[in-house]
């Protein structure tokens, strides 16, 4: 049936994949970064402690003296094309449309900074995405990742007259998929190392330790995690938490300290990766390729070698294709 030609413009109705990341700020200077950060802190997802206690505390010593020390951190991997996380983000996003074909529109959004997950899906609303897949990617599980992405999301949703469908991407971090892209972008990594690792540390972003205590399922999935990709894998493989913040019990063990650890049990020649990270960014890049290694370095060891990230990998878009492909099941063939 023809419409009226007064009828408003209707786009072609297209399924939708927005790719989820936790954030960066526009440029490694204090003024970006500060920006950055206090709107990362002040999520009541990351920082649970009340707001009229914390927000004092954040907008006083944190927002003064944190952001000229992150712009320093993030002026040593900042990228010609900008911040890493990013860049791979936004690549992976570029493969995966080619992947996926043309009846699906892929776009990616960071839950802190831009592009902003609500300015991106009016974008794909209004390019005819009326089911959308909200894809955050953390392989594990945790309400200060993927559930405050989904927060935002569902937020944006609520300022929309016509509303997409939407469905959420769940956890994946035991999919035979998911391993499979571990063991051979770690596998391809260490091929090209010019020495042979004596182990490898798993090391995944730290959270503080009541989390667990609350039902967070993090810890739990990054254990299986390691477990699967240690049966995967022809050597040994350890595992820690990185990136404590505060004075708050995190989990452990933390991964300067297992380093040194290793380097007591005899280890000589490690390899890090990094698989609760689907890209690599700050945490990756400055605090394990740089200031881990130090430390390694420091307390004996003698080579050193950090693995990517999936990234946009080949290993990556596989597995993209396969969970997305399931999770579109029913609105695409």
């Amino acid at each position: 049936m023809t419409p009226p030609t007064d009828h408003p413009a209707i786009s072609p109705s297209r399924i939708g994949i927005l790719l989820i990341n936790l954030g960066t700020p526009d440029a490694p200077d204090t003024a970006s970064v500060r920006r950055y950060l206090a709107e990362f802190l002040s999520d009541p997802r990351v920082v649970e402690i009340p707001q009229l206690v914390w927000q004092p505390i954040l907008r006083g010593v944190i927002l003064t003296t944190r952001p000229k020390k992150s712009a320093h951190a993030y002026q040593q991997v900042w990228m010609p094309e900008g911040s890493p996380l990013a860049v791979h983000t936004r690549t992976t996003a570029q493969a995966l449309q080619q992947a996926m074909g043309p009846r699906v529109l892929v776009d990616w959004a960071m839950r802190y900074g831009n592009p902003a997950i609500a300015t991106r899906l009016k974008t794909m609303k209004q390019a005819g995405c009326d089911r959308i897949l909200i894809a955050p990617l953390y392989p594990q599980y945790s309400a200060a990742t993927t559930a405050t992405a989904n927060d935002a999301a569902f937020a944006a949703l609520a300022t929309m007259r016509w509303q997409p469908a939407v469905r959420t991407l769940p956890p994946y971090h035991d999919d035979p998929a998911y391993i499979d892209a571990l063991r051979a972008s770690i596998a391809r990594s260490i091929a090209a190392l010019p020495f042979r690792p004596d182990a490898l540390l798993a090391s995944f972003h730290g959270m503080p330790e009541r989390t667990l205590k609350l039902g967070d399922p993090y810890h739990c999935q990054a254990v299986k995690t390691v477990r699967l990709l240690g049966a995967a894998l022809p050597l040994p493989v350890h595992m820690s938490f990185q990136s404590r913040f505060g004075r708050a019990k995190w989990l452990e063990p933390e991964t300067e300290a297992t380093l040194a650890n290793l380097v007591k049990q005899g280890v000589r020649n490690i390899a890090v990766a990094t698989p609760g990270f689907s890209a690599d960014c700050l945490e990756t890049l400055e605090e394990i390729a740089l200031r881990a290694k130090e430390v390694f370095l420091a307390e004996g060891g003698e080579n050193f070698a950090y693995l990517p990230c999936l990234n946009a990998s080949a290993e990556a878009i596989t597995l993209y294709q396969r969970l997305m492909g399931r999770e579109l099941a029913g609105w695409m063939d």
